[in-house]
């Protein structure tokens, strides 16, 4: 799973690139969740490989990288990174789009939020989608909508992995420059949910403080795949050990 090893500005400085040439990718902040989902779903899969760049959005993500070699590996957090671009979108005028949030309400509180935090952010429209797939004409009438708000960057916070088969599937039909997925940071920013502290976001424990706040949604997960993956890179690193090629590819630099 090829992840950047890069920080926040070069990942900004890069989605600004990204936009003044006019170009097209989608961008995903990986946490543990998408790895191992991307490792058993096809679908998946595809959308993570799919992706023009892929951040280490997990602590965990980042020691695996440097055990791995990559020595200058930094997390570059969906939320952090939203905050920080939207700091920047509202001093040069960038349009952003929001698609997802729990609800209308839940989106509507997201965008007061973020024009108070930010002044001058310009919001050019935003779509709360059904907890289901949506219909032809439903996704095309988005798209045309998203166009035509004449947004640069379409930020997605319907979670992992649905918001990376949504970019996949939806990159083709979209003109704006980039689209984000940042998976729970439209929960954080309009303070539906709070925030691990720092110290254990620092210390890889953010699974735990999300787990004591919503045990039923994420008991299943953190059960089932965090052994897994314990597990799945212990077999990687011992292979690095001893000179044998993972036929996964080893994580690489991109910028």
């Amino acid at each position: 799973m090829p992840l950047a090893v890069s920080d926040y500005d070069r990942v900004i400085d890069w989605m600004e690139a990204m936009i003044d040439a006019g170009a097209r990718g989608y961008l995903t902040a990986a946490a543990v969740n998408l790895i191992m989902c991307a490792r058993e779903d096809p679908q998946t899969l595809r959308a993570v490989l799919g992706a023009t760049l892929a951040v280490p959005d997990g602590q965990p993500l980042v020691w695996a990288l440097r055990l791995l070699g990559h020595s200058r590996a930094t997390r570059v957090y969906g939320p952090e990174l939203m905050a920080r671009y939207c700091a920047r979108a509202a001093r040069t005028g960038t349009p952003v789009y929001l698609y997802g949030g729990r609800s209308e309400k839940a989106l509507e509180e997201l965008r007061t939020r973020l024009s108070e935090r930010f002044p001058g952010l310009r919001i050019a429209g935003g779509y709360s989608p059904p907890f289901r797939a949506l219909t032809a004409e439903e996704r095309d009438r988005v798209a045309a909508e998203i166009d035509a708000s004449g947004a640069k960057v379409v930020w997605v916070g319907t979670g992992q992995p649905k918001q990376e088969r949504w970019m996949s599937e939806m990159r083709p039909l979209l003109k704006a420059p980039l689209l984000v997925g940042v998976g729970a940071a439209f929960d954080f920013h309009a303070g539906i949910v709070p925030q691990a502290p720092g110290w254990m976001q620092r210390n890889g424990l953010e699974w735990s403080y999300r787990l004591s706040r919503e045990p039923r949604r994420l008991w299943r997960r953190y059960a089932s795949q965090n052994p897994r993956f314990v597990a799945g890179f212990a077999r990687q690193y011992l292979r690095t050990l001893k000179g044998t090629p993972h036929s996964g590819g080893q994580a690489g630099e991109r910028r």
